[in-house]
């Protein structure tokens, strides 16, 4: 039996869009005939696990080496023992290419052009990728170089009953209709520069409550949830979900959402696996390589010559703060416009 090995650790946004390809492995390496696994870390676990498509899910703690070298040890020792035929490395960082090492694994796949000279640990390598595509259609040439079939984009994700019904719960208590009446706001990201200001955020949605009668439920980590009480008024209409879902109940909320606002973060990749269509605010980072993938989504950036720069810290941040509560207004009134979904890339497991 064919055994195969995705490396894709971090972060969530990479793991959602490196989901298309394992469908595509699928399509060839049947559950049954082959074993897939999937080497990730601890913080994108959970849209993992028992995942249909996955035989095992293998769980490092992030900075592992460094906080619990010995477990790690453990681990790749028992990766080394599974006699791998294939590793794909999806991540292409030096701490993938770690692992890809040490699994022993007969074909370690990646592209020749990954980063921090991550593909020396490779033994087959695909010509150089352009960044300025996709990311969820690089990470299917490496699918089919492996032998998967791309049929259609689709980012499996699979929600149980018990997950749904504490979503639906939930919003019933805060008095808002599951089925489509509100918006998800995501206003964190991981770099203080992706984010736009707290106070824009919330006048915008006390715009959108007025006009089309729709609430706002906000979504972040637990750390996040005191800050964002700002946003979270009764002129707004916005409710405070911030720490309280998984992110297999974050993925089932924005499945029923009529849209999502967001900035570019893990949280927006799983929008658009939801088959929710975005209006997403961009500016250091290239909507090209990592934005909303498919059709029916709204970027909203400004064309500045500084951007997109990748950084993480800035003393200016003119790309977010000159894009105004009237241009994210005018995406939105677009989007509640057109109703219904977009081109949306869900999976039905039946």
């Amino acid at each position: 039996m064919k055994k195969i090995l995705i490396v894709k650790l971090s972060s969530i946004g990479d793991v959602v869009h490196t989901l298309p390809s394992l469908k595509a492995l699928r399509e060839t390496f049947k559950k049954g005939e082959a074993i897939v696994d999937w080497l990730v870390e601890d913080r994108a676990k959970e849209l993992l696990q028992a995942h249909p498509l996955l035989d095992r899910v293998i769980v490092v703690r992030r900075r592992g080496w460094l906080l619990s070298p010995l477990e790690n040890i453990r681990i790749a020792r028992w990766i080394a023992s599974q006699g791998y035929d294939m590793v794909i490395d999806f991540q292409g960082l030096f701490k993938s290419g770690i692992w890809v090492m040490l699994s022993k694994g007969k074909r370690r796949i990646g592209f020749s052009n990954a980063r921090e000279l991550s593909y020396i640990f490779l033994n087959e390598r695909l010509p150089s990728s352009s960044p300025e595509r996709h990311a969820v259609d690089r990470y299917l040439d490496l699918a089919r170089y492996a032998g998967g079939v791309v049929k259609d984009v689709e980012f499996p994700v699979v929600v149980e009953d018990g997950r749904k019904k504490r979503v639906v719960d939930i919003l019933e208590r805060e008095g808002i209709d599951p089925d489509g009446g509100f918006f998800v706001i995501v206003p964190r990201a991981r770099w203080t520069t992706k984010m736009w200001s707290d106070e824009r955020f919330a006048e915008l949605s006390g715009l959108i409550f007025r006009r089309f009668g729709l609430r706002g439920v906000v979504v972040g980590s637990r750390s996040d949830r005191e800050g964002l009480n700002g946003i979270c008024r009764k002129d707004t209409g916005v409710v405070n979900l911030a720490g309280l879902l998984d992110l297999k109940e974050l993925f089932y909320l924005m499945g029923l959402s009529g849209f999502a606002l967001t900035v570019d973060s893990g949280p927006m990749h799983i929008a658009v696996a939801a088959r929710t269509r975005v209006v997403c605010i961009f500016g250091p980072t290239s909507p090209v390589r990592t934005g909303p993938y498919g059709e029916g989504h709204m970027v909203i950036r400004k064309d500045l010559p500084c951007s997109p720069c990748f950084l993480k810290h800035c003393d200016d941040m003119r790309c977010m703060k000159e894009i105004t509560v009237e241009d994210v207004m005018k995406a939105v009134e677009g989007m509640v416009e057109v109703r219904g979904k977009g081109a949306g890339y869900n999976y039905n497991p039946g």
